[in-house]
């Protein structure tokens, strides 16, 4: 379990995580969303102790994760993936690490199976593609089989076979009670793999839902209606008390009325039905919506007045190259 209480950081003037709280939870795959300088990376790097917070407290299982003996058997990280030694083959990568953490051997031999690299465990990093070095992350994240895993766009670079590989993967992971908490902007994506969202925008927290309710929130309750008699089902429905509006000759949309309700009216009028679908927008359609006053760009625009220039950036180089000491 993954616990921030009030987690706040600043570097000068820009609050890059503004007193966050938040829960993930064992057993679900949470996703971590928000817009570029929402403070994501941040928060994943105060997490794992990459960075100090200027306020509140964020631990893993209870623990801060510098308080833990062997940090990677408790929790995997994948942050920046091309944070290796390039002249390493990817097995000697993988065995300096487990070496250095207590994990025997052969595990190393496990996770490059587990990722799909056994056939190119002995070339070296540097001439791995983008794809290949992101699954080369991930056996790192899992070398020490942690029960928690944190992972910021792990589906960077990878072709279709290999994003459809880390959901299964993922998926497979939380239902053995692992914490998983993952960022990503491929919502298309995140909308298959998550169970839980956690938003932010500005470093603040926009939304703490379910999938499917922060959906529902976002599509409303409207109902597509198709029937080749579409004004007298609008007449009997407005009737009634619904509120109509007439979309096309044989097409209307009804607010407030559910699926169930409408085909009961339609029926009673005598007026057949040809379609009766729920509006549901998709999770992308969703974010965008929740997230609008909080991105840091809009497209064709300057940068907003409201946020002065952010420092992040270095401090994010600055993780990944202590990242790579550690590695």
């Amino acid at each position: 379990m993954i616990e921030a209480r009030g987690l706040t950081k600043r570097y000068g003037t820009k609050t890059a995580v503004d007193e966050l709280t938040f829960t993930v939870r064992p057993g679900i795959v949470t996703g971590f969303l928000g817009p570029n300088g929402a403070g994501k990376s941040t928060t994943m790097r105060l997490a794992i102790g990459l960075d100090r917070p200027t306020g509140g407290t964020i631990t893993i299982n209870s623990q801060r994760y510098r308080d833990f003996p062997a940090p990677l058997r408790e929790v995997g990280v994948l942050l920046e993936a091309r944070a290796i030694h390039t002249g390493r083959t990817a097995y000697k990568h993988l065995l300096a690490v487990a070496q250095t953490h207590g994990v025997p051997r052969r595990r190393v031999d496990e996770v490059l199976g587990l990722v799909g690299l056994t056939e190119v465990a002995g070339k070296r990093v540097g001439g791995f593609s983008l794809g290949m070095g992101q699954r080369l992350g991930i056996a790192q994240a899992m070398l020490g089989d942690p029960g928690v895993l944190i992972l910021d766009e792990p589906v960077n670079g990878l072709d279709p076979e290999g994003i459809r590989w880390i959901r299964n993967l993922l998926q497979t992971l939380a239902t053995e009670g692992r914490t998983i908490f993952v960022s990503s902007h491929l919502m298309s994506e995140m909308a298959q793999t998550a169970t839980h969202l956690i938003v932010v925008g500005r470093g603040k927290l926009i939304a703490d839902t379910s999938v499917e309710d922060f959906i529902r929130s976002a599509s409303g309750s409207a109902v597509h209606v198709r029937t080749p008699h579409a004004a007298r089902l609008t007449e009997a429905l407005e009737a009634a008390g619904a509120h109509v509006t007439l979309t096309g000759t044989e097409t209307l949309d009804v607010s407030d009325w559910t699926a169930a309700q409408i085909g009961d009216a339609a029926f009673a009028a005598g007026v057949p039905l040809h379609e009766l679908t729920p509006r549901q927008v998709s999770l992308e359609d969703a974010f965008m919506d929740i997230t609008r006053d909080a991105v840091e760009y809009s497209h064709g625009q300057a940068p907003s007045p409201r946020v002065p220039a952010s420092t992040a950036a270095g401090h994010a180089d600055a993780g990944a190259n202590t990242a790579r000491g550690q590695a």
